[in-house]
């Protein structure tokens, strides 16, 4: 696997599916790593919890790393507070706002996304983060919920799923979100844009008057559990399956593609379009 994309892990909140974050790093040998943003959850960090399970999840990418692993860590809102430090590099680690690289000829330009948010700015970012505390005990009930469907052999259910798919202005949010993004990476010429942010994962081809271009969201890891994976010369929005590690539970298998192409790494390139 030449590049894999990560986003919005909220480590450090009762949401996170630390396990599971776990178990897909173990199964993947990429050449560069990307972490695009909110990976700590920064905003809801709480000293009294980080159970050892997320903090495998870090001990796991500095593994990957010290094995030739490049990792890009881009910075997000629930970990702004890294973006003092953009542009560290130490050894294989990377820290950064916004990246663009360009492989097999195609331009992918890759940020968070939380500058097209204005509820993370300003004093609405107090109610954001207020938001934030509210999504985190939605999902701690959630699974509770999925515990007792479980019990009665029943089917599970995301209670948060279910209220941002039932309100409009969410829906319209998303779309206002995704054509945004779209839009700016047409005017300059990308032939993909790559974001996280919204927690909604996709892969679809947007097109306007000026041309088209590929949106890509890697969505996160409280309920959609996906990631993007670029090997064979396109790009696949991976859905982590249980049922699979439960099969190769007690055996090593590594997703081990030949690398074809080195990522060469813009990141000057785009310090104009994400001041806003």
């Amino acid at each position: 696997m030449e590049i894999c994309i990560i986003s919005d892990l909220h480590l450090g909140t009762f949401g996170c599916q630390a396990k599971e974050v776990l178990n897909y790093l173990k199964s993947i040998k990429p050449k560069t790593l990307i972490l695009n943003g909110d990976i700590i959850d920064i905003w809801q960090f709480n000293k009294r919890y980080f159970p050892t399970s997320h903090m495998a999840v870090i001990k796991q990418i500095f593994s990957m790393a010290s094995k030739d692993t490049k990792v890009i860590y881009i910075t997000g809102n629930h970990d702004e507070a890294l973006r003092k430090y953009a542009d560290f590099e130490m050894g294989n680690i990377q820290l950064t706002d916004k990246i663009v690289f360009e492989i097999n000829g195609e331009k992918n330009w890759v940020f968070h996304g939380d500058v097209f948010d204005r509820t993370t700015k300003g004093g609405a970012k107090i109610i954001a983060k207020l938001g934030g505390y509210g999504y985190d005990l939605l999902i701690l009930i959630n699974s509770l919920v999925n515990w007792s469907l479980k019990l009665m052999g029943k089917e599970k259910m995301s209670l948060s799923k279910s209220v941002k798919n039932g309100v409009k202005k969410a829906v319209s949010w998303i779309n206002n979100f995704e054509q945004t993004a779209a839009e700016l990476a047409i005017e300059n010429n990308y032939q993909y844009v790559i974001c996280g942010h919204i927690h909604q994962p996709q892969q679809r081809l947007v097109t306007t008057e000026k041309g088209s271009v590929t949106y890509l969201n890697s969505g996160d890891w409280i309920e959609n559990l996906t990631s993007l994976e670029y090997y064979d010369n396109a790009w696949t929005l991976y859905h982590y399956d249980p049922k699979q590690f439960e099969e190769e539970k007690g055996s090593k298998k590594n997703k081990i593609i030949n690398i074809r192409e080195e990522l060469s790494v813009m990141t000057k390139e785009v310090a104009f379009q994400v001041s806003m």
